[in-house]
């Protein structure tokens, strides 16, 4: 597969749930994936902080985006399984997602994700594993 920026990353986002989220991504390679987003109403619960499926989402998006940049031609992508930690609430600002790589295998890799408020609090932190499915 050719290797793919933050830009082309952020081009296939077009219409999908990240880019409701307004999820954009800013650094993207094989090992790491840092996106951004801001804190808007509609991302929120009824007191005003962000909602945890939000953040979720985000980290489930990050991580699935590294799992693609180390794909074998032809191989797609889906989570298998993810674990969310919540540590602090965030109500508004721009909210930072950086997924590092922990394990790339043939069938298989796992991504840890944490989310920071811009005052540098991590709101979450995510471990995800990733299915490669190989073409049929």
């Amino acid at each position: 597969m050719p290797v793919m920026t933050a830009a082309d990353l952020n081009a296939r986002m077009t219409g999908t749930l990240a880019a409701t989220l307004g999820l954009v991504v800013v650094e993207a390679s094989p090992e790491r994936v840092v996106g951004e987003f801001t804190v808007k109403p509609e991302l929120t619960t009824i007191g005003g902080t962000i909602h945890g499926g939000t953040l979720m989402a985000v980290a489930d998006t990050v991580g699935a985006m590294g799992a693609v940049l180390n794909l074998p031609d032809g191989a797609g992508t889906t989570t298998l399984e993810s674990k969310t930690n919540f540590f602090a609430g965030c109500k508004a600002g721009k909210v930072r997602a950086i997924c590092d790589r922990l394990h790339a295998g043939r069938r298989t890799s796992v991504w840890q994700t944490r989310l920071y408020d811009e005052n540098g609090r991590m709101l979450t932190q995510t471990t995800q594993t990733q299915m490669v499915l190989l073409p049929t």
